[in-house]
């Protein structure tokens, strides 16, 4: 079969080891990593020397990305395959095993990359996905202090619109002081704009 890549490296990523399988023409070197930044360093620096031309790495779950932003800021070419893509051959059984079949793999063309945005567009999709988690989270906790409200009986959403405006922030200070608001300074304070 025709080679792609003559020097290449197939590297199987978990959360705290790395096992790296780099060919160069018919030779093949094994080694282990592991996840720290260092080690990242370590083995961007192993394949840099190497000459390494293309790598490939299986990874479930987010545990790539720092190797692959590693590998992007040490101008290595590198891609992410699809553990699905290869699971379908019997008989592998370790990482190693799992390296070395990416590596052959990877040599002979036979992977295809899932699709990485770039570093930027990365970093924007992580801003957008923390912002919108942000949001949830201050939505779910205005919905809990409606249903406490509720459960204390106090109606303040048949007369508030908005939980977190002005208004009922206002009144929700109020009750806190521990008084009652009765009809004459509920009057008091609507003419004040203090609640409206």
């Amino acid at each position: 079969m025709e080679k792609v890549y003559d020097k290449c490296c197939g590297i199987d990523v978990h959360k705290k080891l790395i096992v790296a399988c780099f060919k160069k023409g018919s030779k093949q070197e094994i080694r282990d990593f592991g996840a720290t930044t260092r080690e990242l360093l370590e083995m961007a620096d192993w394949l840099k020397e190497g000459g390494c031309e293309m790598v490939a790495m299986e990874s479930t779950a987010s545990y790539w990305k720092p190797l692959y932003n590693i590998l992007e800021t040490c101008e290595l070419k590198a891609m992410v395959v699809n553990a699905r893509h290869m699971k379908a051959v019997p008989g592998r059984k370790t990482d190693v095993k799992d390296a070395e079949w990416i590596a052959d793999l990877l040599q002979h063309g036979l992977l295809t990359a899932s699709y990485i945005p770039d570093k930027d567009q990365r970093e924007l999709r992580e801003l957008v996905r923390y912002r919108k988690s942000l949001v949830g989270e201050r939505n779910r906790e205005l919905n809990r202090l409606q249903k406490m409200l509720e459960g204390a009986n106090i109606k303040i959403s048949g007369t508030i619109t908005d939980i977190n405006g002005k208004s009922a922030r206002n009144i929700l200070e109020h009750i806190l002081t521990g008084r009652q608001i009765d009809s004459a300074e509920y009057d008091i304070l609507y003419e004040k704009k203090i609640i409206a």
